[in-house]
């Protein structure tokens, strides 16, 4: 079969590999109609440090079930399914308590797993992981689906973490695809201000399109200290009730809160809180986020798209096929693509 391989900074290539195989008897192997690059394939792409270094990528994926082992009882060959991008045993302490990226047993795919930038995956826990769907591989819900198997579900994630509540403020520093999500989430969520703050005015228009009522583009040195102004301007002057950090590093931290309220959440989802925690201390700011467990949030968000009452999928706006996939990571990198979906 064929898939995606990075060999270094920029040296990404489509090769034969030897097929996915059952390895145990949980496991499912899934042909894969639809897979996303992430940000985070992004960093490894960039040499940067990170969880995706490679061989294998990707960690997006909504395919079809081919195999299955002898000990998977909810799944049959032929259907549908989509996957969280980090498998769980789901039977652990942690799964049990909705913490499935914790899992001790579990991993990414693409890291821990095989990639899903291919034509085939083996899925772990396969009972645990792969959740069916009543499409087919024509259904035009399928960038939707594909949406939720990191991007969306971490927005959701953030606004359901950070406490967004009906009329509530929300700050949103970063316009990558998480940012956009978490927009749309906090729209669905009934927040009555959403501000978007980012550097691109493609992505702050789609950010717009997905229900920020402000946003600020954020351009040179000066270009933090304007957004505070803004935000605080835009909240007479007391800083929004939840902001939400999707930028990663200390000065986006920083700044998150710089635009949060006393008595306000901060809502890290760019990396691991590594700036001054002060804030939380002094200014009574609660701190949240973290790691998304998508397949918490799975079925909520399966049966929304399935209803048609929510459409992510248009925070793709291109599409490569598996052979054109290092076209899709340099517009990525460029930044003249905000997500692009691989078809396969």
């Amino acid at each position: 079969m064929k898939a995606a391989i990075l060999h270094g900074k920029h040296e990404l290539t489509v090769e034969t590999v030897p097929d996915a195989v059952l390895q145990a008897p949980g496991d499912a192997i899934v042909r894969v109609v639809v897979a996303g690059i992430c940000g985070t394939d992004l960093h490894g792409y960039n040499g940067l440090p990170g969880p995706v270094t490679g061989p294998r990528c990707g960690h997006e994926f909504v395919g079809v079930v081919e195999d299955i082992g002898n000990e998977v009882s909810t799944l049959r060959r032929g259907t549908m399914v989509v996957a969280p991008f980090n498998f769980a045993d789901g039977t652990c302490s942690a799964c049990q308590a909705g913490v499935h990226n914790a899992c001790a047993a579990g991993g990414m795919f693409g890291v821990d797993g095989d990639g899903a930038q291919a034509e085939a995956v083996r899925v772990p826990f396969a009972d645990a992981n792969l959740v069916a769907v009543p499409v087919d591989q024509n259904d035009e819900r399928l960038s939707s689906l594909l949406a939720l198997t990191d991007t969306m579900a971490t927005g959701f994630h953030a606004v359901r973490t950070g406490g967004v509540e009906p009329g509530s403020s929300v700050a949103v520093l970063g316009d990558g695809p998480i940012g956009i999500c978490t927009v749309l989430a906090a729209r669905e969520a009934g927040a009555g201000r959403i501000i978007l703050v980012g550097r691109h005015e493609t992505r702050l228009s789609k950010g717009r399109d997905f229900g920020a009522t402000d946003t600020f583009r954020a351009r040179g040195p000066e270009g933090v200290a304007e957004s505070i102004d803004f935000v605080h301007a835009a909240t007479q002057g007391l800083g929004a009730d939840v902001v939400v950090e999707c930028g990663g590093g200390p000065q986006t931290q920083n700044t998150a809160f710089a635009l949060c309220r006393a008595g306000g959440t901060v809502c890290v989802m760019g990396s691991p809180p590594l700036g001054d925690v002060t804030p939380v201390f002094l200014r009574g700011i609660t701190l949240t986020g973290g790691l998304t467990p998508v397949r918490a949030y799975l079925p909520e968000l399966v049966e929304r798209v399935l209803a048609g009452t929510l459409d992510p999928g248009s925070i793709f706006d291109r599409t490569v096929t598996l052979d054109g996939i290092v076209s899709g990571y340099e517009e990525m990198a460029a930044r003249t693509a905000t997500k692009v979906l691989v078809r396969l």
